[in-house]
C-alpha cells in the first residue's frame, strides 16, 4: 500500500531555545531563510507524500499561519510589483494538503503520534521529528520508501552514533539482510552505554504500519516518564517484522542552539545565492583564542 501520509510532531515547548520560544514555536526559528519546519515539509513533499498531519499544541498558531494564505501580505506584494517574493509566498501554502490535531499534553513522542490516528486511519504512514533536518541528494524519507516497498513493513531511520551519545537514542540489534538494511532483532530507549545494543540510533523519519496505534494505546510511559514510541516498536517486533535503514545524507540536530548554528552555518555556505559571500565573510572573522 502507497504512503500517502505523513505526521510531523511539533507539540514540544521548545524549552532548550527559550526565551527565544517564549512566544513563538522552535519549528518557526530561522534557518538560513526558511523556518526549519518547512525543510521537513519540503522533505516530505518531495517523497510523494500527499497529506501531512502536524501535531500541535497551545501556542502553535504561526506553524498554521506560515501554511496557510496571507492576503493581505499577498496583496502588498503585488502592489509593490514584487512577483518573485509574491509567488515564494504562494508556493508555501500550496505545498501541500495540511490538517493539524493537538495533542493536550505533552506526553511523549509516542503519545504525539497516537494523537494523530484519526486523520491517519487504517494505512501505513510516516512520521517525521522537525529537530532533525537531513540534507541529502535522495530526500532520505525517499530512501526509506524504497525499503518500505520492498518489505512492505516498518521502517525506522539509523545512523552510527558514538557510544558515548547512545544513551540520547533508541538504539537497536540490527542484523544486516542488505546494503544499509537490517532486521530489527531488539530496540531499547536511551540505554547506557554499557547497555546499548549497538552503535545504532534512531533518528527522526519512521514509517509505521497502523498496527502501532493499538500497542500505543497500551504503552506505559517509560523513559523521562513519558509514552515512548521505541517501546510501542518494541512490542511491535513481537508479532511484526520491523526494519532500519542507515540512510545516506547528513543528519543536523537543530533541536538544540548548538545544533542549529551548526546547521546554519553548513547550510547557508551551500546556498547558491548567499554561499559564496558568506563563505568570504567567515574568513574575515578572526577567531577568539
Amino acid at each position: 500500500m502507497k504512503i500517502r501520509k505523513a505526521v510531523i510532531t511539533a507539540a514540544g515547548w521548545g524549552t532548550r531555545f527559550l526565551p527565544a520560544t517564549k512566544a513563538q514555536p522552535k519549528e518557526m526559528l530561522p534557518l538560513v531563510d526558511k523556518p526549519t519546519i518547512q525543510y521537513i515539509v519540503e522533505e516530505a513533499v518531495a517523497s510523494g507524500i500527499d497529506q501531512i498531519i502536524i501535531v500541535t499544541s497551545q501556542g502553535k498558531h504561526a506553524i498554521e499561519n506560515h501554511f496557510d494564505r496571507s492576503f493581505d501580505l499577498e496583496n502588498a506584494l503585488k502592489k509593490k510589483g514584487d512577483e518573485a517574493l509574491l509567488r515564494t509566498i504562494q508556493q508555501i501554502s500550496d505545498l501541500v494538503d495540511v490538517c493539524y490535531v493537538r495533542q493536550k499534553e505533552q506526553l511523549g513522542l509516542g503519545h504525539a503520534v497516537l494523537a494523530a490516528e484519526g486523520p491517519v486511519g487504517n494505512e501505513p504512514f510516516a512520521v517525521f521529528l522537525p529537530d532533525d533536518i537531513i540534507a541529502a541528494g535522495v530526500p532520505a524519507m525517499s530512501q526509506m520508501l524504497r525499503v518500505y516497498d520492498r518489505y512492505q513493513c516498518s521502517v525506522v531511520a539509523v545512523e552510527k552514533v558514538p557510544l558515548e551519545r547512545i544513551s540520547s537514542y533508541g538504539a537497536i540489534e540490527p542484523k544486516q539482510i542488505d546494503d544499509r538494511v537490517y532486521d530489527v532483532l531488539d530496540i531499547v530507549e536511551k540505554p547506557p552505554k554499557d547497555q546499548a545494543p549497538s552503535d545504532m540510533g534512531v533518528v527522526g523519519r519512521y514509517i509505521l504500519m497502523p498496527e502501532i496505534f493499538p500497542l500505543l494505546r497500551k504503552t506505559q510511559p517509560g523513559a523521562g516518564k513519558e509514552i515512548q514510541l521505541t517501546d510501542a516498536l518494541r512490542a511491535l517486533l513481537q508479532e511484526h517484522r520491523l526494519l532500519a535503514y542507515r540512510f545516506e545524507g547528513t543528519r543536523y540536530d537543530t533541536g538544540t542552539p548548538m545544533g542549529l548554528l551548526k546547521a546554519s552555518v553548513e547550510i547557508a555556505l551551500g546556498n547558491s545565492e548567499l554561499g559564496a559571500d558568506f563563505a568570504a565573510y567567515l574568513r574575515t572573522l578572526r577567531l577568539p583564542d
